[in-house]
C-alpha cells in the first residue's frame, strides 16, 4: 500500500482524515508544527486505530527537515493540510498568511519535486468563491476572495495550475471545503480551538459547556426564512472520507477541482436547534448586528465529485451535533487543560 504524507496531520481534518487512512490501509507519515493544533490528537489517532505511524515535528517552511522527510521515507503522495485559517486573524497578519500558506506550499513542492513524488491533494476552500455568483456554487463559478486567508487559497491553487501547465506528469487534486463540523464517533478526536471559537459550531457548544455566556447571532434580517445566515455544513468524517477519493483519483494524470459539502444550506438558527437537540438544553444567544463581509447564503454543489469520485456526504445535521456534543462533553477544553 501507498506511504502519504499528511502536512498538518494533527489538526482537524487532517487527525480524522489521518484516521480513515490508516483504516483504509494506507501506510502514513505526519508533519505538524501544532502551532493550532496538538499532539495529542495523533496519540489518540493511534489509539482509535490501534497502528502506531511516525510523526515529525516541523514548519513546511523548514525545506531541511522537509528533504530528510522525505529521505527517511519513500512518500508516493501528499496530502496538504498545513496552513493558517482564521479569517480574522489573516486580515491583520496578511504578511504572515502569505508567508505560511503560501510560501511553505511552494517549500513543499519544490521538495516533492526533488524528490519525484507527484501527488498531491490539496485542502481549499470555499471561501475562494467570495460572494456566490449564483447557488448552488458549482467549481466553474467566479473566484472573488474578500480576505487574505481566501487569497492565500486561490494563491496556491492558481500556483499548482502552473505546477501542472509546467510539468502533466502532475497529479493533482484541489478540494474546496465547505463549513466542516462534527467529531470521530469515538469522542477522542475533534475541532480544538485556541481561544474563542472562530466558528458557529464550537462556540455553540461552549455556550453549552458554560465555558461562554450566550451565542453571539450576527444579524437576523437577511433575506433567508428565519432570518439567520445560511451556510452548508459537512460532517468531518464524510470531509475525511472525500480525501481517500480524492488519493485514488490522482491515479489518473491531471489537475481536477471538486467542492466537498452536503449541496443542504442551513440557517444558524437550525444549527443551534439541532445542537440544542443533541445536549438537551435550551442555549441563550443575543442578536448583535450583522458583520461586515458577511453574506446571506452560501452552498455548494456536490454534483461533480458524486459522479468523479463516487463520493457523497452521508451524515446529517443531527449526527453532527450529536458527535460535537459527544467530543465536548468529554473534553470540555479540547485537547488543553482548563485555561
Amino acid at each position: 500500500m501507498a506511504t502519504v504524507l499528511l502536512t498538518g496531520g494533527a489538526g482537524y481534518i487532517g487527525s480524522h482524515t489521518l484516521v480513515e487512512m490508516i483504516n483504509a490501509g494506507y501506510d502514513c507519515v505526519v508533519l505538524d508544527n501544532f502551532s493550532n493544533s496538538s499532539p495529542e490528537s495523533l496519540k489518540r489517532v493511534a489509539q482509535i486505530c490501534g497502528k502506531e505511524f511516525p510523526w515529525y515535528t516541523c514548519d513546511i517552511r523548514d525545506e531541511e527537515t522537509m528533504d530528510q522527510i522525505f529521505c527517511n521515507h519513500e512518500i508516493d503522495a501528499v496530502i496538504h493540510f498545513a496552513g493558517l485559517k482564521a479569517v480574522g486573524e489573516s486580515v491583520e497578519k496578511p504578511e504572515l498568511y502569505f508567508d505560511n500558506n503560501v510560501n511553505g506550499t511552494n517549500v513543499l513542492l519544490k521538495v516533492m519535486q526533488k524528490h519525484n513524488c507527484k501527488k498531491f491533494v490539496f485542502s481549499s476552500s470555499a471561501t475562494v468563491y467570495g460572494e456566490p455568483e449564483r447557488l448552488p456554487l458549482d467549481e466553474t463559478c467566479r473566484l472573488h476572495t474578500t480576505n487574505p486567508y481566501g487569497e492565500t487559497k486561490l494563491q496556491i491553487e492558481n500556483n499548482l495550475k502552473t505546477v501542472y501547465q509546467k510539468d502533466n506528469d502532475w497529479k493533482v487534486v484541489i478540494l474546496r471545503y465547505f463549513n466542516p463540523v462534527g467529531a470521530h464517533e469515538s469522542g477522542l478526536i475533534g475541532e480544538s480551538p485556541n481561544g474563542i471559537p472562530n466558528n458557529l459550531t464550537p462556540y455553540i457548544s461552549q455556550v453549552a459547556q458554560g465555558l461562554l455566556p450566550y451565542l453571539r447571532v450576527f444579524g437576523n434580517d437577511y433575506p433567508t426564512p428565519d432570518g439567520t445566515g445560511i451556510r452548508d455544513y459537512i460532517h468531518v468524517v464524510d470531509l475525511a472520507k472525500g480525501h481517500l477519493c480524492a488519493l485514488e483519483k490522482t491515479a489518473d494524470t491531471g489537475l481536477f477541482i471538486y467542492n466537498l459539502g452536503t449541496g443542504t444550506g442551513y440557517s444558524v438558527f437550525d444549527v443551534l436547534h439541532a445542537y440544542e437537540k443533541a445536549c438537551g438544553k435550551v442555549i441563550p444567544y443575543k442578536i448583535l448586528p450583522r458583520r461586515a463581509g458577511d453574506i446571506a447564503e452560501m452552498y455548494a454543489s456536490c454534483k461533480k465529485a458524486n459522479e468523479e469520485l463516487g463520493w457523497y456526504a452521508k451524515l446529517t445535521l443531527d449526527d453532527m451535533c450529536k458527535d460535537l456534543f459527544n467530543w465536548q462533553s468529554k473534553n470540555p477544553y479540547g485537547y488543553g487543560e482548563e485555561k
